[in-house]
């Protein structure tokens, strides 16, 4: 069995920095491919849409009509520097990579094993940042990813309470019945035709627990039967919408009091991924037995807009 040392972890660290980090965020997996990544913010950056109207007219050659009515409607997408600190024994990790498929015989040799010992210990950062990119509220004092960044239900919580997401506007929907295995195919398409119209014309996703999604393939097995394109028992779009409207359960979503009907560029993850602040370092530490993986990154979530237009949030019934 091969052994590994802090030396040439270490060096491995520094060499493969870049890629480690990316891999950091590419194993949010399922649920990042959704949204859009936005790379090099560094605490905070400006993000947003033009906002008003923009006509073409009959032709008079007269400058009556040209009112300064447009403006840059902003949301600001905050990246927060986090940093993870753990203590590890390199030697039992490489004990389990090496009773790993992927590392036994011959294919052992073509494994570079220091890299392989520090691409486990990040998989363990993106499934934390996995877990928290929806229910994430941003506390400096806390200890977990969780408490890093605020994530997409917590910015909506907020906004909610400024009374920038409201029925009245038209980018929330309020769910009368709690969604089950007996209505769900009828409550999701209610609350997609409720959608603005230009939302509708758009590729959309649907993020949803995945609950209610197992609760919509239920009740659309019940309601439809057995035809020949639902063999699979699999629904990836939502009926009736021209597989326009995708549906998105990511476990992120888990317990989570709402849906979000959207497109991908609106849900931005922002990183940094350049920079002397993000590191990946392995320092010796105080037990001889152990080692310190040490790392930092910039991690955060926006809205690009609250728009209609692109944004339908469905507020979840509870009794």
């Amino acid at each position: 069995m091969p052994t590994v040392n802090h030396t040439d972890l270490n060096t491995a660290a520094q060499k493969y920095r870049k890629e480690l980090l990316i891999m950091a965020v590419i194993g949010l997996g399922r649920t990042l491919k959704h949204m859009t990544l936005r790379t090099g913010i560094r605490y905070k950056e400006t993000v947003g849409e033009l906002d008003g109207p923009v006509e073409l007219m009959p032709y008079t050659g007269l400058l009556d009509d040209a009112d300064d009515n447009i403006e840059i409607i902003g949301r600001d997408i905050e990246t927060y520097l986090g940093q993870s600190i753990k203590m590890f024994d390199p030697n039992k990790l490489v004990s389990s990579l090496y009773g790993s498929a992927v590392t036994k015989g011959e294919a052992l040799k073509n494994v570079p094993i220091n890299k392989a010992v520090l691409t486990l210990m990040i998989r363990k950062i993106s499934g934390g940042l996995n877990k928290s990119i929806f229910k994430a509220v941003r506390d400096p004092a806390g200890k977990t990813t969780a408490t890093l960044f605020n994530g997409f239900d917590t910015i909506t919580a907020a906004e909610i309470t400024a009374d920038k997401i409201n029925p009245t506007i038209g980018n929330r929907y309020d769910f009368t019945a709690a969604i089950d295995s007996t209505n769900a195919l009828d409550q999701l398409k209610a609350y997609y035709r409720a959608a603005s119209d230009e939302l509708k014309d758009e590729p959309a996703k649907l993020f949803m627990p995945r609950a209610i999604y197992d609760a919509y393939v239920d009740d659309y097995q019940t309601t439809v039967g057995a035809v020949p394109y639902n063999k699979e028992f699999k629904k990836t779009f939502l009926e009736g919408t021209d597989n326009n409207c995708e549906l998105v359960p990511v476990i992120g979503k888990k317990g989570s009091d709402y849906l979000h009907l959207t497109t991908k560029g609106n849900m931005l993850v922002g990183v940094n991924q350049v920079g002397e602040e993000e590191k990946i370092e392995v320092r010796r530490g105080d037990n001889p037995f152990l080692l310190q993986f040490v790392t930092t990154m910039f991690f955060g979530t926006q809205f690009e807009t609250l728009s209609p237009e692109k944004l339908l949030t469905g507020k979840l019934f509870t009794a």
